[in-house]
């Protein structure tokens, strides 16, 4: 008996596409410890694998940082990075036996030095994003006189500081946007010298880029101008962490979605509106001011196309994917054929809501 294939829309997960971006990844930094940023795909096989491969863990909530536990990580291989934490998560975390924790705000020192005495912590400096599609802007990090008042700070509060953070933007475009703020962890590393605060960790954060519609550059050159970058700024290099998401496990993703109408706002309309089972709403929400876009592919593709606007299914107008952006789909497209999303493996159905018009959150299949 034939099976037939699941409803859509759903999310395919290939796990090896996964353990060759892990591997290629520990290849081009191989001095370097990866921390997964877990928020990027949450899903127990991902995980589970990522602690077969030896990863460590980037968690942004006490959730994750129980989500990784569970499948078989320690809570040494596990960093709490968000510097936003309630202070009974500190506590809960601190309990559970983590002792990282990033900050960049006297507030959040207070409470790590209450809640996880002892901890190591990293001060996350603010830097500017140029060149990242979807961009983390001020929201996180401080400035670098700050970050060295802070640290200085945590050592009389009872913490051990040991090191910098900083994050370059998700989907990074251009290699270079880690030079400036590595030359500004390496100044702040010797001004605290002379105060007797001997920093010991860079965590050059996330940015390693998907391959979406906008063609990148690949690993080898963000490997390369990463580490020249060291050398110019670093005469003995500290410990290097990496908060790859993305980069692992975006292109290993692909939705299925359905068309489920085609239709124009008037007779001299160039441009058909294609709607799919899928929108901002079903986990495609970094489509947001039309920041990611993803390659598609249809079973029509090579024949002759025409300019469309893509938008989701359901009854909110702001629920529109690609009005700007210049995509073509094939005109033979139809009502109920299928189209794939690629790269989609990451922050895409964690972002799905619960229930808005009725509609299910995405479906999972890791394979």
């Amino acid at each position: 008996m034939q099976r037939l294939p699941p409803a859509t829309p759903f999310l395919v997960i290939d796990l090896d596409i996964i353990k060759e971006r892990f591997q290629a990844l520990r290849q081009l930094f191989p001095d370097a410890q990866i921390y997964y940023a877990v928020k990027a795909n949450p899903e127990p096989e991902i995980l589970k694998l990522l602690v077969k491969l030896g990863a460590n863990f980037d968690a942004a909530s006490l959730f994750e940082i129980e989500q990784c536990l569970r499948v078989g990580a320690s809570a040494q291989q596990i960093s709490y990075g968000n510097p936003i934490k309630k202070a009974q998560d500190i506590a809960q975390a601190y309990k559970l036996g983590v002792r990282l924790f990033n900050f960049d705000s006297f507030s959040e020192l207070e409470k790590l030095a209450t809640h996880a005495p002892g901890s190591q912590v990293c001060c996350r400096i603010l830097v500017e994003t140029s060149g990242a599609e979807w961009s983390l802007s001020r929201k996180f990090g401080c400035e670098s006189r700050m970050a060295y008042d802070l640290l200085l700070l945590s050592r009389s509060l009872g913490l051990n500081p040991c090191g910098i953070s900083f994050h370059v933007g998700s989907q990074q475009t251009d290699p270079n946007q880690w030079d400036e703020p590595i030359r500004q962890a390496s100044s702040l590393f010797s001004r605290l010298a002379e105060r007797g605060i001997n920093l010991s960790v860079l965590n050059l954060g996330g940015g390693f880029p998907a391959h979406y519609k906008v063609p990148i550059l690949n690993t080898q050159a963000y490997a390369t101008t990463i580490q020249d970058a060291m050398n110019r700024h670093f005469t003995t290099h500290p410990i290097v962490m990496l908060e790859p998401g993305r980069s692992l496990v975006a292109d290993a993703g692909t939705i299925q979605t359905e068309v489920v109408l085609i239709a124009k706002k008037s007779y001299g309309d160039r441009h058909r509106w294609i709607f799919l089972d899928i929108g901002k709403f079903g986990g495609l929400i970094e489509t947001l001011d039309e920041c990611i876009r993803y390659r598609l592919r249809t079973p029509h593709d090579g024949s002759a196309a025409g300019p469309v606007i893509l938008a989701g299914p359901t009854c909110d107008s702001a629920d529109i994917l690609y009005d700007k952006a210049g995509y073509e789909l094939p005109l033979d497209l139809k009502i109920g054929d299928r189209i794939e999303i690629l790269s989609t493996g990451a922050y895409t159905h964690t972002y799905s809501s619960v229930g808005f018009n009725g509609f299910p959150p995405l479906p999972v299949y890791c394979i």
